[in-house]
């Protein structure tokens, strides 16, 4: 990265090689302020919903409904705040939490998203958690794995490896064909020490440069950034085909609208 490396991508580079003790990392972890971002201003054209995609219903509960309350159950979060678009309907069917923030308004980008809800975070929050609101089936012990994660470099994602060989394509043809045992797909949530993930969003503004998730901005400040196996039904709902899966996941855990 050269010269101009980063004051956080320096600290958090060597996090785990100066000394620290590991328990006392994870404390820090859970004494700390954690929130969470609830990604939702997304439209969902593919699911060809006229609804914006985060209140599409998933078994009788929407989809952030849904990832509002599995976050909830995980101790360390203090606070969720929804992201939301400007013409999102009211959230219903979620219980009502202190802990559950009242919604801000995102961007037409992700980035933009992410970054109303950090301006909207107490000063107080150390350690961030970000959810696409899309992946409303996450396991609450798979949100706890990541967070503990995080707490060895500052920063971690949930994933899974790569099960189907991964192949480079351009203009309708393969250029290459990847290591499928390096490859691993990415999940969210992600979880941030907050002032690392603020500095990658600044960094990326400056650049005028557009990530596809926040791990990819932190990873441009040379952060090392740890991986915690994702569940196999935390998927990201896109499509119709999603939608269904989904739902049939939730009738045979008996917990969707029969």
């Amino acid at each position: 990265m050269g010269p101009n490396r980063s004051r956080i991508g320096r600290k958090y580079r060597g996090f785990r090689g100066r000394g620290a003790d590991p328990a006392s990392i994870l404390r820090d972890v859970r004494d700390e302020p954690v929130a969470a971002l609830v990604l939702a201003a997304g439209r969902g054209e593919r699911l060809g919903s006229e609804l914006p995609k985060a209140f599409v219903p998933v078994g009788g509960v929407t989809m952030l409904g849904r990832s509002i309350e599995r976050l909830l159950c995980v101790e360390q979060i203090g606070r969720v705040q929804p992201v939301v678009p400007h013409d999102a309907p009211e959230l219903t069917g979620v219980a009502a939490d202190p802990r559950i923030a009242g919604p801000v308004v995102g961007g037409a980008e992700r980035q933009e998203s992410v970054a109303a809800g950090l301006a909207a975070l107490p000063r107080e929050v150390r350690w961030v958690v970000v959810h696409d609101a899309a992946r409303c089936l996450v396991e609450p012990a798979d949100v706890r794995r990541v967070i503990e994660a995080a707490a060895e470099t500052g920063a971690a994602i949930l994933a899974r490896p790569a099960s189907d060989t991964i192949k480079l394509v351009s203009d309708g043809a393969v250029t290459r064909t990847l290591d499928r045992a390096a490859c691993w797909a990415a999940q969210t949530p992600q979880v941030f020490r907050r002032d690392l993930l603020a500095e990658a969003h600044d960094k990326a503004q400056a650049d005028g440069f557009l990530g596809s998730d926040d791990a990819q901005l932190v990873e441009r400040l040379g952060v090392e950034i740890r991986v915690a196996l994702g569940g196999e039904r935390n998927l990201k709902i896109t499509w119709p085909a999603d939608l269904a899966l989904a739902e049939q996941w939730l009738r045979s855990a008996g917990e969707g609208v029969t």
